[in-house]
């Protein structure tokens, strides 16, 4: 019988090399099988296919050769789509490796310059200002230049981005009064605490219900974060609710962008830039308002002769850091899940708190750091009960 035979050239070599190794009295012509064909039942199960073709006595002990060819022909196996082979499965691996390593190494790098600023320039409205410019003037360049694709948007994209930004640059703002006030271990222990804020919001303002081990998981966030809070050397209550009014901002944030950006065919990266973007448009006169040039060019001037020119590199740097960490983070939420993203921010607030402790030599006592780990090991279970 011969079955499925297919056009492929690999099976044809097959049947060439099978019939150059039978004896010359097993080859045959297949003269015989033409000629009888009008004689012998034939079922074709389609154009291409040939399923079933009865052949005489003599004719069906050479059949083994065609077995053969069928067998190789029949070797071929569809072709999975969707499936990664397992190299490309370990590629993906390393490329999100790679994502959480930079996005955690930028990230310590803008908190220890940040911080730096502010010890030196306390101001942190224009420090937020200078970050978002930065960012803004980066991608601009790498538009112009072509390094990086510009967006296509339209008006109706920019008034879904306009809360988004509204509620980015409060949490910006807010998250760095708070380090101008208190030390950095300890804002990033209070803004641990975002998922408390985040079922809050949702549930009172969105109507959405959660199961109850995500409820029970805010018991330790919540308890770590007033442990740290209470038992804090250097408490200062702007700096505690600077990092509570950012928590609650970012929040928001993420409401506001999830639902008015779906549907939006713009890039991690590009979506952070105008963010940026708009953000800037929005802080900047309020930061003149608040603090303004008078301020900033008596403390400019200040720091400059206390520090030395490093003080201009530590505003470079603290800016350009800041965008930089901001944008990959962005970028690895095209590539990973929610929950590794949630998994990801855990470990990034752990791996700032304790190279801020460790540069800054920030002084702290066990029931601190008792609370600390409770409230990070509360973020860590909530981010898995919410699956």
């Amino acid at each position: 019988m011969i079955s499925s035979i297919k056009p492929v050239s690999s099976s044809l070599t097959a049947i060439a090399a099978v019939r150059r190794t039978v004896s010359p009295k097993l080859r045959f012509s297949p003269l015989p099988i033409i000629r009888n064909f009008q004689n012998s039942p034939l079922r074709v199960s389609s154009p291409h296919n040939i399923s079933t073709i009865s052949l005489s006595a003599a004719e069906k002990q050479r059949r083994d050769v065609f077995r053969v060819g069928a067998y190789e022909a029949d070797r071929s196996k569809p072709i999975e789509i969707g499936v990664e082979a397992p190299g490309e499965q370990s590629g993906q691996k390393l490329k999100i490796g790679i994502y959480f390593a930079t996005w955690w190494a930028l990230n310590v790098v803008f908190n220890i310059y940040n911080k730096k600023v502010l010890n030196a320039f306390p101001y942190p409205w224009l420090t937020s200002t200078l970050s978002l410019a930065c960012g803004s003037l980066m991608m601009l360049v790498s538009w112009v230049t072509r390094v990086a694709e510009a967006p296509k948007t339209d008006l109706d994209f920019w008034k879904t981005l306009f809360p988004v930004a509204v509620a980015h640059t409060i949490g910006h703002v807010a998250a760095t009064v708070s380090m101008s006030k208190v030390a950095v271990s300890f804002t990033h222990i209070i803004k641990s605490g975002e998922p408390a804020f985040s079922v809050l919001v949702s549930r009172l303002f969105l109507g959405e219900t959660f199961p109850l081990p995500v409820y029970l998981s805010l018991l330790p966030i919540i308890g770590g974060c007033a442990l740290a809070a209470v038992t804090e050397l250097n408490f200062n209550m702007i700096g505690f609710m600077g990092a509570m009014i950012s928590n609650l901002a970012f929040v928001f944030r993420n409401i506001f962008s999830k639902k008015g950006m779906k549907g939006k065919s713009v890039s991690g990266m590009n979506y952070y830039a105008c963010l940026s973007m708009m953000s800037l448009l929005l802080v900047t006169p309020f930061a003149i308002a608040v603090e303004g040039p008078q301020m900033w060019a008596a403390g400019w001037q200040n720091a400059v002769s206390e520090i030395g020119p490093n003080f201009v590199w530590w505003v470079v740097a603290q800016s350009v850091f800041y965008h930089l960490y901001n944008q990959v983070s962005y970028m690895s939420l095209d590539q990973i899940t929610p929950l590794t993203f949630s998994v990801g921010n855990t470990m990034k607030r752990i791996s700032v708190i304790v190279a801020s402790i460790i540069i800054f030599h920030t002084p702290i006592r066990p029931v601190n750091g008792l609370g600390a780990a409770i409230a990070i090991l509360g973020t860590f279970i909530y981010s898995q009960a919410k699956q």
